[in-house]
């Protein structure tokens, strides 16, 4: 009987594709948290403060007393007056997470996909408190899109499970 991949499943062909784009789209997000985390690092709060008021002053956000440059304005002067630290160590730890899991899982390496589902729920459960807690708008869609991913890593790790085991 000959062996079956991924793709003899039925439907598992779009599924698996739509896995590998969601997991790319997740490292190319923990690289750029990576990137983000070194730039913020290296960049001095003065120079925060002269960004912000060029994106305001250019209107690249809308209004200057609108609701997104108001999120805008309040983001960075936290981050500017002592959330730095806790900023940069975030964006570096989730960044390489990210990256770690997205690494195994590419590899299929059955034992990470239930790490993963259990770090992207954490990520989501942070993710949601922090968007209450300071008002972001952009953390519940990083939240909605981690929860697809689960989704995705769940479904990949029950066709893996469902496969037969060839003699190695």
């Amino acid at each position: 009987m000959p062996t079956r991949d991924a793709t003899t499943f039925p439907g598992s062909s779009r599924t698996e594709r739509l896995f590998t784009v969601a997991l790319l789209v997740k490292g190319i997000d923990g690289a750029a948290e990576l990137v983000g985390a070194v730039v913020l690092w290296l960049i001095s709060g003065d120079l925060v403060d002269r960004i912000v008021a060029d994106v305001l002053t250019r209107d690249l956000l809308g209004p200057p007393d609108g609701s997104l440059a108001r999120h805008f304005v309040s983001g960075t002067a936290e981050f500017v007056s002592g959330n730095r630290t806790f900023a940069i160590v975030y964006l570096a730890l989730h960044g390489v997470v990210k990256l770690l899991l997205v690494a195994a899982l590419l590899r299929r390496w059955v034992p990470a996909y239930p790490v993963a589902v259990v770090v992207l729920g954490l990520f989501v459960i942070y993710e949601v408190y922090r968007a209450f807690t300071t008002g972001s708008v952009l953390l519940p869609f990083l939240a909605a899109l981690d929860v697809a991913i689960i989704v995705l890593v769940i479904r990949e790790y029950r066709l893996l499970r469902r496969r037969p085991v060839t003699p190695g």
